[in-house]
C-alpha cells in the first residue's frame, strides 16, 4: 500500500498492564512505581539497540549534495493553482497545499510556462507495498493522466509486485523500461518512485545500466529512500494478509517487502551503492500539519513520532531525500493522501475514515513534470555552454 499502515497498531501491552484492576483503584504511587519497574509500560523502541549499522550523521541535506529548489517549486504549483484551481478537483490556496519548512528559498521571479510540453515527459509510476492488491477494489479515476494529456505530457504505471523485494522489483522495472520504445531524442521518461517504489526504482538504476540512457529523471514522491521505522515493527505475514482484499489478484512474491523497507536494509543498501551520477533525482517529502493526517493513520502517525513527529503516518521527512537530488517542495498531506484517492471513489470510507485524503494531486502531477522540464532544460543549456 502505499508503504501502508500493514504495520500494525501501537503496542497496548502497557496500556492493558495499567488498566488492571490495582491501577483502577487508584493507588497512583504502586502504577508509577510499577510502570517504572516493569518495561512492559514502557513502548519497544521502533529502532532498537544494534551494532549492525553503517556509520550514520543527520545533517543538513546541503551537505549531503541536496540543491533546495522549493522556491521555483513553489512559482509553478502555484501557477498552476492559482490559473486552474476552479476546475480541478481538492483544490486549495496554495500556502495550504505546501509546508513552509525552516528558511525556504525564495522563487526566481520567473514566468511560469503553462503551454503545450515541449518535451512531452512521460510520467512512470511505480506503487508501494499491497498496491496491486487494492488496486481494482480502489477504481481510481485516472483523472491525472486525463490531465497532463492535455498539455502533451503522459502518465502511466509500471506494475511492480505488491509483495515483493526491492531487488526483485527492481528487474521488473528494468524489463519494463527496456520493453517501451527508445526515444530518438533526449529520453522523456521520468520515473516516479511513491512509498517503497522509490527504492525499487533506485536499485534498479545501480544494479541495470542499461535502463539509464532512456531515463530523463528520477522522483522520490513520498519515497521510503531511508526506509521506516514502522517495518521493524512488522512481519511479511501481516503484508500478506493483503492477498485476501476484495478483488485481490496480487500474490505474495519473494516476501521480501517489510525487510526491504527496515531503515536498517536502507541504509545499509545506501552505504554500499553510489547512485549513478548520469542521472537526475528529485524529491518531493509529504510533511503534513498533524491536523492533516486522516483519522486511519493517527495510529500509525503516532507510533512514528515516538521518533519524529515530522512523518506522513508512514515515513518520517528526512528519509524521504534522495542523496544528491534537488528538493522540490514540502506537501502538507499524509501519506495516502499524495497519491492514493480514496476518499473520491469511496465517499463513506472518506467521511468517516480517511478524513484527510482530499489533495490537488492533478495540480501536483502538473508542477512536478513542469519542473523537471524546465529543470532538465537548464541543466542541459549549461552542459552545452
Amino acid at each position: 500500500m502505499p508503504a501502508s499502515d500493514l504495520f500494525g497498531r501501537p503496542d497496548d501491552s502497557a496500556g492493558r498492564l495499567c488498566r488492571t484492576s490495582l491501577c483502577s483503584a487508584g493507588m497512583a504511587w504502586l502504577m508509577i512505581a510499577g510502570c517504572h519497574a516493569l518495561t512492559a509500560c514502557t513502548p519497544a523502541p521502533l529502532i532498537a539497540y544494534s551494532t549492525d549499522t553503517p556509520p550514520l550523521v543527520l545533517v543538513p541535506a546541503s551537505q549531503v549534495g541536496v540543491t533546495d529548489q522549493r522556491g521555483r517549486f513553489r512559482e509553478i504549483f502555484c501557477s498552476i493553482l492559482d490559473t486552474r484551481g476552479s476546475v480541478l478537483p481538492d483544490s486549495r490556496p496554495c500556502e495550504e497545499a505546501l509546508t513552509r519548512v525552516g528558511s525556504e528559498p525564495g522563487g526566481t521571479g520567473k514566468p511560469v510556462d503553462l503551454g503545450q510540453s515541449k518535451r512531452r515527459l512521460v510520467g512512470a509510476v511505480v506503487a508501494g507495498v499491497g498496491y496491486e492488491c487494492f488496486e481494482q477494489w480502489l477504481q481510481a479515476p485516472g483523472s491525472v493522466a486525463v490531465h497532463l494529456r492535455q498539455f502533451g505530457y503522459d502518465l502511466v504505471q509500471i506494475k511492480v509486485d505488491a509483495l515483493s523485494s526491492s531487488a526483485k522489483n527492481a528487474r521488473q522495472i528494468r524489463d519494463a523500461i527496456m520493453a517501451m520504445p527508445a526515444d530518438a531524442g533526449p529520453p522523456r521518461l521520468v520515473l516516479i518512485g511513491y512509498s517503497k517504489g522509490a527504492p525499487d526504482i533506485l536499485e534498479a538504476m545501480v544494479a541495470y545500466p542499461e535502463v539509464r540512457g532512456r531515463v530523463a529523471a528520477v522522483i522520490s514522491a513520498a519515497g521510503s529512500v531511508g526506509g521506516s521505522a514502522l517495518a521493524n515493527d512488522a512481519e511479511q505475514y501481516q503484508a500478506d494478509l493483503l492477498r485476501h482484499f476484495p478483488g485481490a489478484t496480487c500474490d505474495s512474491g519473494d516476501g521480501g517487502a517489510i525487510h526491504s523497507l527496515r531503515p536498517a536494509t536502507r541504509k545499509n543498501w545506501l552505504a554500499q551503492n553510489r547512485l549513478p551520477s548520469e542521472l537526475n533525482y528529485y524529491s518531493l517529502v509529504t510533511f503534513p500539519q498533524p491536523d492533516h493526517i486522516s483519522a486511519v493513520l493517527k495510529s500509525s502517525y503516532n507510533k512514528l513520532a515516538r521518533i519524529d513527529a515530522r512523518n506522513d503516518s508512514q515515513v518520517i521527512f528526512y528519509d524521504q531525500v534522495v542523496p544528491g537530488s534537488r528538493l522540490m517542495g514540502y506537501i502538507n498531506a499524509d501519506h495516502w493522501a499524495l497519491a492514493v484517492p480514496i476518499a473520491r471513489s469511496h465517499s463513506t470510507l472518506g467521511s468517516l475514515l480517511v478524513t484527510q485524503n482530499a489533495y490537488p494531486r492533478e495540480a501536483l502531477a502538473e508542477a512536478m513534470l513542469r519542473f523537471v522540464e524546465e529543470d532538465l532544460a537548464a541543466s542541459e543549456h549549461l552542459n552545452i555552454k
